[in-house]
C-alpha cells in the first residue's frame, strides 16, 4: 500500500504553496511509512508515500523518465510488469530501477493512454505530460485502488489516495452530500463516484 496526492493548476503556472502539498501527503503517511517525496514545479505539485514492496532501493517517487518531461506517482501492483519490460525494451527503452512504476511510466510513453488496456494487477497513477501539459489519471478496472479527486472553486485540480488527505486544501468546501449519506445509511457504504463530500468524487 503506497498513497499519492496531487495538485494541478490546469494552464496557471502560478507557484504551489509546499506546505500545503506537504500537509496533503503526509496525512496519509500510514498508506507509505517507509519514505515520502514530493515535487513541485509552476503549476504543479505530486506527492507520494511509500511502501517498498517490489524494488526497494530505487523505488522512490515520483517517478520521471530521462529527459524529465514525464512524472509519475503510483500504487498498486502490475502483474505483468515483467513482460512488459521486455517488450518495451524491445521497443528501445532503456530502465534504471526494476520497479513496476518505471514500466507505467514508458508504458505511457510508448502507448499514451492505451497503457491502461495492456496493465493486469490492481493500480492507482496519475501521470503528469510536460509536453502536452496533460495529466492523466487512471485506476484499476476493479477499483481495488482508491483514488479521490475534487475540482476546486479557483479552478485546481486536487486528487489524492484518500478523502481525508484532500482535507488538509483550503480552497476544497465541506460541504456534505445528503445522498451520499443516505447511500451510506441505507448500503452501509457510499457508492462511486459520490463521496461524502460534495465536491469531491472518487474515480
Amino acid at each position: 500500500m503506497c498513497g499519492l496526492v496531487g495538485i494541478y493548476q490546469g494552464r496557471e503556472v502560478s507557484p504551489l504553496d509546499p506546505a500545503i502539498l506537504e500537509r496533503m501527503n503526509e496525512a496519509q503517511w500510514h498508506r507509505g511509512p517507509d519514505e515520502g517525496g514530493i515535487h513541485i514545479e509552476p503549476g504543479l505539485g505530486l506527492g507520494h508515500r511509500r511502501l517498498s514492496i517490489i524494488d526497494r532501493s530505487d523505488g522512490q517517487q515520483p517517478l520521471f523518465n530521462a529527459d524529465r518531461s514525464l512524472a509519475i506517482v503510483y500504487n498498486g501492483e502490475v502483474y505483468n510488469f515483467a513482460e512488459l519490460r521486455e517488450e518495451l525494451r524491445d521497443l528501445g527503452f532503456h530502465f534504471h530501477t526494476r520497479s513496476d512504476t518505471e514500466v507505467i511510466l514508458h508504458a505511457w510513453e510508448a502507448w499514451s493512454s492505451a497503457c491502461v488496456d495492456r496493465l493486469r494487477g490492481m493500480f492507482a497513477f496519475a501521470i503528469f505530460d510536460e509536453r502536452r501539459r496533460q495529466l492523466f489519471l487512471a485506476r484499476d478496472r476493479l477499483g481495488i485502488k482508491p483514488l479521490y479527486y475534487a475540482l476546486l472553486p479557483n479552478g485546481h485540480f486536487v486528487f489524492g489516495s484518500e478523502l481525508k488527505a484532500l482535507l488538509p486544501h483550503p480552497q476544497l468546501p465541506r460541504q456534505r452530500d445528503p445522498r451520499a449519506i443516505e447511500d451510506y445509511f441505507a448500503l452501509g457504504y457510499v457508492p462511486d463516484p459520490k463521496t461524502i463530500l460534495k465536491q469531491a468524487r472518487k474515480l
